[in-house]
């Protein structure tokens, strides 16, 4: 054997293949946020100890015990979403709306983080919620997204059946729908929370998709402010705007696998030295729109004569 053919690269498995190129990516991601953020972050520690002793040096009264006692209530306060200014109370996080907004992000898998359960009957509940909850928003979402599909497919049928142009007008049907979602879910939503949460333009959009994405990192948190009032109309935007968008977004994320598994395709019979295998409509069978309407075709019930 050649080293040509030892070092083909058709003959190593596809899936150690993308598992190199899965932890690569990983790899060169945190080497980048090492060096963007890791000076950062030691600038920030310098910055609290700094503060910390100024912090003592003008409450001669305070010592480190005092400080670290004060330090326990603020954070003990920020967890159940209380702010110490001023001498006004709050019902913080757990109010009706403020429950229904984090009980669709446990269903949906966002786990901001900045409220949890503290009881012993709310842990346990949001565990059998969650059991039951996730599968269902998987559902709801799968179904949600289906529905879309059917809407563009039945839009582009009607543009085709005027131009009489397959390709193109499936590219413009595609390219109007995320450009619509992407103003719906992340344009207007980035203005809201501009206005509402008091963010920068980058912060509102950096939220808009590390929410949808379900990342949830818990940095950035709408309707969470304990300083702030929020109209009664904002938590039930937040809820709708959740779900709709988590539906859009895993839709595109479906269309980019398509193409990165088309890509990995095409390179892979182009080094491999392959013919790809032409079966009858094999290209339509990998097309979701045509998945969506064999579906629906099959689930319609039989004519009774």
């Amino acid at each position: 054997m050649g080293i040509k053919e030892m070092l083909n690269w058709a003959r190593v498995p596809s899936i150690l293949l993308l598992g190199l190129v899965y932890v690569a990516y990983v790899l060169i991601g945190g080497v980048v946020f090492w060096k963007m953020e890791g000076d950062l972050g030691k600038k920030d520690i310098s910055q609290l100890l700094l503060n910390k002793k100024t912090l003592l040096l003008r409450y001669t009264c305070l010592n480190q015990e005092g400080l670290e006692e004060v330090a326990e209530v603020v954070q003990a306060a920020s967890k159940v979403g209380l702010s110490l200014k001023g001498n006004y109370t709050s019902d913080g996080f757990w109010k009706f709306t403020s429950s229904a907004v984090f009980a669709a992000t446990v269903v949906t898998t966002i786990g901001y983080g900045n409220m949890s359960p503290s009881s012993t009957a709310g842990q346990i509940f949001c565990v059998f919620f969650a059991l039951f909850g996730i599968p269902l928003n998987l559902v709801v979402l799968n179904r949600v997204g289906k529905y879309i599909l059917a809407i563009e497919r039945n839009v582009s049928d009607f543009l085709e059946g005027k131009t009489k142009r397959r390709t193109c007008t499936r590219f413009f049907v595609h390219l109007v729908s995320y450009l619509c979602g992407a103003v719906l879910f992340f344009v207007v939503p980035m203005v809201v929370f501009q206005l509402q949460e008091g963010w920068t333009f980058s912060q509102a959009i950096y939220y808009c998709f590390i929410t949808l994405s379900t990342i949830g990192f818990g940095d950035f948190v709408a309707d969470s402010n304990p300083d702030k009032v929020y109209p009664d109309w904002y938590s039930v935007l937040m809820a709708s705007w959740i779900f709709f968008g988590l539906a859009w977004l895993a839709l595109l994320i479906n269309h980019s696998i398509d193409i990165l598994e088309r890509l990995n395709t095409h390179f892979k019979m182009r080094w491999g030295g392959q013919k790809p295998e032409e079966e009858p409509g094999s290209a339509e069978g990998e097309n979701p729109d045509t998945q969506v309407e064999e579906e629906e075709e099959n689930k319609k019930p039989p004519i009774i004569q």
